[in-house]
């Protein structure tokens, strides 16, 4: 049966289609006849502990410069949708945490993917830390100490914000830069969270490869290699795409967090490996479903919807 589906997400005209994920499941959504929503995040409402949006129908098209139509904004109940894709982007701040306590509100009559509650309590650099043995050695922490013993044990460190994005806010340090004191300071004053120091993977030159799964499984893959000039694989500034396969390792990886995902009711999510340990477990608005497809993949959208469908079966 066609399904009623709210996106909420950045505003559609700001995203770019050749690699956007929302527009991918948006497009396959549309294919298989479901009516499309659209709404951004600062139009959610509770009043009387009924949840609402200024929702607007919308069509998305293949068409660079011309991929979408809106309809008039309607001030809906979002109970009244079957599902909601909970997709606008981090950072993970209490602007987007107050959306997921307020989305709980429906879920899961309406099926809001992924979880609310779930995205809540799983950060993408945190979450990972249940799996120590599958990820780099981290330090989490806003003391300048703990810092600099963690570099003088592990030489060259990477340096990133505990709830940036897009590889906004990523530093390479090496053991012997006299930037760290200074870099430190800036944290501080831009951060009132704890900051995230790893060990840094030589094997990053070599790509920083985006897993996806769906219910748990792996289902594609995409390596992002850096620029030359840059130590953020990140394809928006500057990284470049190129076909991939599983190895055993990122096999056994994918095996040992799976259970852990299904528990979490999490269709959707992105891990990045490196070399044969994972640095990420990406639950908000994973990305990489076109790229994958692209490069000759499976339709990852399609595999999406299909494991909708069943829930809502």
């Amino acid at each position: 049966m066609p399904l009623n589906v709210a996106v909420q997400m950045d505003h559609i005209s700001t995203v770019s289609i050749a690699g956007d994920t929302s527009f991918a499941l948006s497009l396959e959504a549309q294919r298989r006849g479901h009516r499309l929503f659209h709404y951004t995040p600062d139009r959610l409402s509770m009043i009387g502990g009924k949840v609402y949006a200024r929702v607007e129908e919308m069509t998305v098209r293949d068409e660079k410069g011309s991929h979408y139509s809106l309809g008039e904004a309607v001030r809906t109940d979002l109970s009244e949708m079957d599902v909601i894709l909970l997709r606008q982007d981090p950072p993970f701040d209490m602007n987007y945490i107050t959306t997921t306590h307020i989305l709980e509100r429906i879920h899961p009559k309406t099926l809001v993917v992924n979880d609310p509650a779930w995205v809540r309590n799983s950060p993408e650099k945190i979450f990972v830390t249940e799996f120590p043995d599958l990820m780099p050695e981290t330090l989490i922490t806003r003391d300048a100490g703990e810092v600099a013993a963690f570099r003088k044990e592990h030489g060259d460190i990477i340096i990133k914000p505990l709830y940036g994005n897009g590889g906004a806010g990523i530093f390479h340090l090496k053991d012997d830069d006299r930037n760290l004191a200074s870099l430190l300071e800036m944290f501080s004053q831009m951060f009132r969270e704890p900051y995230i120091v790893q060990r840094y993977l030589k094997d990053v030159r070599k790509g920083d490869k985006r897993i996806i799964l769906i219910e748990g499984e792996p289902v594609g893959a995409i390596n992002r290699v850096p620029a030359d000039h840059d130590s953020r694989s990140n394809m928006h500034v500057g990284g470049r795409a190129e076909k991939t396969d599983l190895t055993e390792r990122e096999r056994e990886i994918c095996a040992r967090i799976g259970p852990a995902l299904r528990d979490r009711g999490f269709i959707l999510v992105g891990i990045d490996v490196i070399g044969d340990l994972m640095t990420e477990i990406n639950v908000t608005s994973p990305t990489g479903v076109r790229e994958v497809q692209r490069f000759g993949g499976a339709d990852i959208a399609a595999l999406f919807w299909d494991a909708v469908e069943a829930r809502k079966s």
